[in-house]
């Protein structure tokens, strides 16, 4: 089996995009800025006019699957930037009414099957949590930041020793945007 000599994948930069490639990534938009650092030794990352050049001269398994995900996270990046991350969430109670707050960087869920001590779940770098009536929203534009911060959210609701068929309280994700 002969092998390839070089792997080569390009990543178009949209109009209102700066891109910066030193020791770390970093790209500015209309919404912000993202900074990432990569820890690869085979792959090659430099800009082109409009695009971003991703390079791994002889490359093993492990250095195309690197490649590909250097790639996804810099669309990700490119992608938050330009439209940002959305994901809607959904308050869910049978027995108890829950009461859900935002301050600072947490997020507090009170009365939460009728326990007296609140539960909280932490917000990740820059995104926001907005609660309006039963429907709880997380945006940002680092979709890691995002992704984490809902998930917190969740497992805060998260039942254990009971039957879930019974309780189906919990903050629930219902769609996602970006």
């Amino acid at each position: 089996m002969a092998q390839v000599a070089v792997i080569r994948d390009e990543i178009p930069i949209p109009e209102g995009i700066e891109v910066t490639i030193q020791d770390e990534i970093v790209i500015k938009g209309s919404k912000g800025e993202l900074k990432r650092k990569f820890k690869s030794r085979n792959i090659k990352i430099s800009q082109d006019d409009n695009k971003i050049i991703l390079e791994a001269p002889f490359p093993k398994k492990r250095d195309k699957a690197m490649l590909g995900t250097i790639k996804s996270h810099l669309n990700n990046m490119i992608t938050g930037l330009t439209d940002g991350f959305t994901y809607q969430m959904k308050i869910v109670y049978a027995h108890f009414p829950m009461t859900v707050k935002v301050a600072n960087s947490k997020v507090t869920i009170e009365n939460f099957l009728g326990e007296r001590h609140p539960r909280s779940a932490k917000i990740l770098g820059d995104t926001k949590v907005q609660v309006k009536g039963d429907e709880v929203t997380v945006l940002g534009i680092n979709k890691e930041d995002v992704g984490q911060t809902m998930a917190n959210i969740e497992q805060a609701t998260k039942i254990k020793g009971r039957d879930p068929r019974v309780f189906q309280d919990g903050i629930y994700l219902i769609s996602k945007e970006g």
